[in-house]
């Protein structure tokens, strides 16, 4: 049963700067009420917005923490 009090809560790696890590499979709702999902055992959320694979994080912040 869903949302049971034996479920183990999903865990959410928040970093200071980069991805949100999230154990998966998961479902995101965008703001224009599409869906993303995937069924990895662990996902990358883009935080930063540069994305071009948003919501997933494709490691585009890291070009402008080095100065690009």
């Amino acid at each position: 049963m869903p949302n049971s009090p034996s479920d183990r809560p999903r865990r959410i790696r928040a970093r200071r700067e980069g991805p949100m890590l999230v154990e998966g499979p998961v479902e995101i709702e965008l703001e224009d009420g599409t869906t993303a999902s995937s069924d990895r055992f662990r996902v990358a959320l883009c935080t930063c917005r540069r994305s071009r694979r948003f919501p997933w994080c494709d490691t585009s912040h890291r070009d402008k923490a080095r100065g690009h």
